[in-house]
């Protein structure tokens, strides 16, 4: 195990932050940062969509949900190219980068012409459902405006203004781009847009899977045990989680039981109690058993970021991150967790979530409630609890033990 921990520090963990650090990865991450805020709107629209339930003649909110999150692969299209041109240091093309992915993703949605010149599209199409076509034309336009820019039609002692250069050493990509689109869309009628969701639905139906659920789960938990953020894998997973909470709500809209479990909803209200790898349990034990002066410390300073679900602070402070001796029970929560969630929900013991709720900073038992609004999924959070304290309680005791002779040492 020391010399697992001696190469997971000194070669993985390094590599991994490297990929991390990469213009390409941080740029999608950048993007999905971005519209955070405006999928944070949808979810308190959700919020106070449940009061629908208890006041009558509530006003009709949806149309902002549909203008914020329901929009958001068109902002992702605009944002990674602007994002990858500011991580190569290419400043001065990024907007118009930005736009052209824009017009490149509207015209890959295969957009309808009538005869008195209105213009339809299919909705659905720009929102959760179109991430994967978003990114891959991000990037795509991306790489190309990137090897464009080590091409200029001007010398470098030209006298014109820098914005005058940047718009003519810019036509060129955006007109090959957008020929490509308008070939494939308009002369070719080619749907690129559904290869593309083709092309990623294997993708999305492992990640949906038992196996993909818990296996994903389980590696952003061994990541993060090893200081690595999670947000490298969150270009593949992200995707996942928003496509099928938005295929969950389209089926409960049909009478249709939705059948999605790996949404972040579930993750948020089952699998990450106080924090990715369920670190509340700990946190809970630190603060009522620990003899430590340390871990009673640490305890006592995180207990109210870890009901918020807020783990950094104990992830690092404890530390759990390159200790075995606590990597292993958050490794067991990190497959155990995610195991009876899942087999809960498939069996329908508790009703799988079917809207857009991102509010993560709410507080354990609160925010597991309001991704449902079922109280069977209350049962579930004291299950899951019980299970996580048994596993976190032996290393907890051998750990406590530990700090309490490194004390008396010194």
């Amino acid at each position: 195990m020391k010399k697992f921990i001696q190469w997971m520090n000194e070669s993985f963990a390094p590599r991994m932050n490297k990929i991390t650090r990469n213009a390409w990865v941080s740029a999608i991450q950048e993007a999905i940062m971005g519209v955070l805020p405006l999928i944070l709107v949808g979810s308190l629209i959700t919020l106070i969509s449940i009061l629908n339930d208890f006041i009558s003649g509530m006003p009709n909110l949806q149309p902002i949900s549909d203008f914020s999150f329901g929009l958001m692969s068109l902002f992702i299209a605009f944002l990674t190219p602007y994002f990858i041109m500011d991580k190569l240091k290419k400043t001065d093309r990024r907007l118009v980068a930005g736009l052209t992915g824009a017009a490149m993703f509207l015209m890959l949605l295969a957009p309808e012409f009538t005869d008195e010149g209105a213009i339809s599209f299919a909705f659905e199409r720009f929102g959760a459902n179109g991430m994967f076509v978003s990114l891959f034309v991000g990037l795509l336009v991306g790489f190309v405006f990137y090897q464009f820019s080590k091409f200029s039609f001007f010398k470098s002692s030209s006298s014109l203004p820098d914005f005058i250069i940047v718009w003519f050493d810019t036509i060129l990509p955006i007109t090959l781009l957008l020929l490509g689109g308008w070939l494939f869309t308009f002369v070719w009628d080619f749907d690129l847009y559904l290869v593309i969701i083709s092309l990623f639905e294997p993708l999305n139906q492992i990640g949906q899977s038992f196996v993909g659920f818990v296996l994903i789960t389980f590696l952003c938990v061994f990541l993060y045990t090893f200081g690595i953020s999670p947000w490298a894998l969150y270009p593949i997973i992200f995707p996942i989680w928003v496509s099928g909470v938005e295929q969950n709500a389209a089926n409960v809209s049909q009478s249709i039981q939705p059948e999605n479990i790996h949404v972040f909803e579930t993750m948020m209200a089952w699998v990450w109690i106080g924090g990715m790898g369920t670190t509340l349990p700990l946190v809970v034990l630190m603060v009522l058993l620990a003899k430590s002066k340390h871990l009673k410390a640490i305890g006592r300073v995180t207990i109210v970021p870890s009901i918020f679900n807020i783990n950094e602070p104990v992830i690092f402070g404890s530390p759990i991150a390159f200790n075995p001796i606590l990597m292993v029970p958050m490794w067991l929560n990190g497959i155990i967790i995610p195991v009876i969630t899942y087999v809960v929900l498939n069996l329908g013991m508790v009703t799988i979530p079917s809207e857009v709720l991102q509010l993560w900073y709410l507080p354990v038992g609160i925010s597991t409630f309001l991704v449902n609004t079922d109280f069977r999924g209350l049962i579930l959070l004291v299950l899951i609890l019980v299970v996580s304290f048994i596993i976190w309680y032996p290393f907890f005791k051998v750990y406590d033990n530990q700090k309490v002779k490194e004390e008396a040492t010194e």
